[in-house]
């Protein structure tokens, strides 16, 4: 099983190789991407990034956490606080398409108030966009109660699914979501990174990740921006996972392995000459572990975010399946 998932990752990397020795001239959203130099430098002058996905206890999606009426700073602040007191630097934290669409306004305060916060306990979080995970549809208002140890049984895709047929409608609408939020952070010093797509639907997530990253480059922010790859074993992936490792200014993955297959994936990703930071792992049945994982990372200079924080509404402290 690991020579085979080995030999997976090698595919991954000379297949993204020969397709961007394809695509490079003729992809604009390439054209601004951060030269390896570029890249390495700034990540040289950033402490070892090491944090967590963050959603407070008391908000079971994104939809919840920054809507106005359950946007909770005091409960951010206090976990926050814990988060400080672990030495975590950073935070990986999804937006939401659907609280922009009803109350722009208001979203980019909560989200002011938020990076003030994140200020306070010298915590630089970076944003996702689009999420292909988990329920396929969602609703502005009031959200559901969590099923009982069920993880993540009120998470959202954004956007939702039944939107996507409709490119003609969805695209100029999520157009304007993106530039609105990252021209309105693009030089703030508060924010670490942008992670453009967090994407599960194989080939057909290749469109708007293609425009996603189209989107923010028109908008030239001075942060880098990522979108992680994690699906080593689907053909179906390879050309999606191309294009994220030749157009991210930083290699982003996931990985919930052991020790040794995830030292496996860190060897042929830095095959690709940038930095790394890995943004989910910890799965304890999987022997992905704080003991064993997160000193391998630390050892080859690699961004350490785990998944979850907290026991709270996402119920993410019991398994996926």
């Amino acid at each position: 099983m690991k020579n085979k998932w080995c030999v997976n990752v090698v595919f991954l990397f000379f297949f993204g190789i020969c397709v961007c020795a394809c695509t490079q001239d003729s992809n604009s959203s390439n054209n601004s991407r951060w030269s390896e130099e570029k890249i390495q430098e700034w990540y040289d002058n950033q402490p070892w990034l090491v944090g967590c996905n963050y959603i407070p206890a008391t908000a079971i999606n994104q939809i919840e956490m920054w809507s106005a009426v359950t946007f909770d700073s005091e409960q951010i602040d206090k976990e926050l606080s814990w988060a400080h007191e672990l030495g975590f630097n950073t935070l990986r934290v999804f937006l939401s398409s659907v609280v922009w669409q009803n109350d722009a306004t208001g979203m980019k305060k909560r989200v002011d108030e938020f990076l003030n916060i994140c200020r306070k306990y010298s915590i630089r979080p970076m944003f996702v966009f689009f999420d292909d995970c988990w329920n396929p549809e969602s609703a502005y208002g009031k959200q559901p109660e969590p099923k009982p140890g069920v993880h993540n049984s009120g998470w959202v895709q954004d956007p939702s699914c039944s939107l996507r047929k409709d490119t003609l409608t969805l695209y100029p609408f999520l157009q304007e979501y993106i530039k609105d939020i990252v021209r309105t952070y693009a030089h703030d010093d508060r924010i670490l990174m942008w992670d453009l797509y967090n994407s599960k639907h194989e080939e057909t997530s290749l469109p708007l990740l293609t425009n996603v990253f189209r989107w923010v480059r028109d908008c030239k922010p001075s942060q880098p921006i990522t979108a992680g790859v994690w699906d080593y074993n689907s053909p179906r992936k390879n050309v999606l996972n191309a294009f994220m490792l030749n157009h991210s200014d930083i290699i982003s993955y996931h990985n919930y392995d052991d020790e040794a297959r995830h030292a496996e994936c860190i060897k042929f990703l830095k095959m690709l000459n940038r930095p790394l930071i890995c943004t989910e792992y910890m799965a304890r049945r999987n022997d992905s572990r704080f003991c064993n994982v997160l000193p391998l990372m630390k050892k080859e200079k690699v961004g350490a975010i785990n998944w979850g924080f907290v026991a709270g509404k996402t119920n993410t402290i019991f398994a996926w399946d």
